[in-house]
């Protein structure tokens, strides 16, 4: 791969994962529940940790034209947010509310982020490029999954509690 195209996807990477993180911190400081807010610091906080490996790399390649052998987390571990996403608050959230749209608009934003690195991992020359960019796309696909799942049952609550179903 190119130099010059390395460096722009590690910004754009680098783009993405500032804007993950200010959306999630955004919706955290808007929210009222407090184990809501929890839910979307937590993400927030690993967008950061994403921003990181991405500056480093970042750093590490614009002077070497090379990429860092890092210890990623375990990619196979569930998300930090899969674990504390209780019933208790699924049923706080409501199907139209506030945290339902940011839910919706994260699930877009987590979609195109593992897009792009899977693209990337796939199209990497670098081992620890692929190992990167990899480890990425696991991370996102976590959070895409914790969103979707939630999305789901939150539509499916409407459908119920507004008995729209057709049986």
């Amino acid at each position: 791969m190119k130099t010059g195209k390395t460096v722009e996807i590690l910004k754009q990477a680098i783009l993405l994962e500032k804007r993950g993180y200010s959306f999630y911190s955004k919706v955290a400081e808007q929210c009222t529940d407090p184990d809501i807010r929890n839910i979307f610091t937590i993400m927030a906080d690993e967008e950061t940790a994403h921003i990181r490996y991405l500056s480093d790399q970042f750093s590490h390649y614009d002077k070497n034209h090379s990429f860092l052998k890092i210890k990623f987390p375990d990619p196979s571990r569930e998300s930090i947010a899969n674990m504390v996403l209780s019933d208790d608050i699924r049923n706080k959230i409501t199907a139209a509310g506030f945290e339902a749209a940011a839910i919706s608009a994260a699930i877009d934003m987590e979609n195109r982020s593992v897009e792009i690195y899977v693209k990337q991992a796939e199209s990497a020359e670098d081992p620890n490029e692929k190992e990167l960019f990899s480890w990425l796309a696991g991370w996102e696909r976590s959070h895409l999954k914790l969103l979707s799942e939630l999305d789901n049952e939150l539509k499916e609550k409407i459908w119920f509690d507004n008995q729209f179903w057709p049986f």
